[in-house]
């Protein structure tokens, strides 16, 4: 997250405030999304987890979509 110039902030404003675009509610430990959000222009996507028992949301990775791996929105792989 750091390599790639993301900062915990620009994370959490991600998952606040960017959209769910894809559930794993079958993934272990814990069901997780996939968010797409933007950060100084950038789309960014956030994997997370989210546990309930422990009432925390677990990153798995972040990353800036690749354009030609990814649909113009960013929302569906081509």
């Amino acid at each position: 997250m750091i390599e790639r110039g993301f900062s915990p902030t620009d994370i959490k404003t991600v998952i606040e405030q960017g959209h769910v675009i894809q559930e794993y509610p079958d993934d272990t430990p814990y069901p997780s999304r996939l968010f797409l959000g933007f950060v100084r222009d950038r789309p960014v996507h956030v994997v997370s987890a989210y546990d309930d028992l422990g009432d925390r949301e677990v990153i798995v990775t972040v990353y800036e979509p690749d354009p030609d791996l990814w649909l113009a929105d960013f929302t569906k792989r081509k």
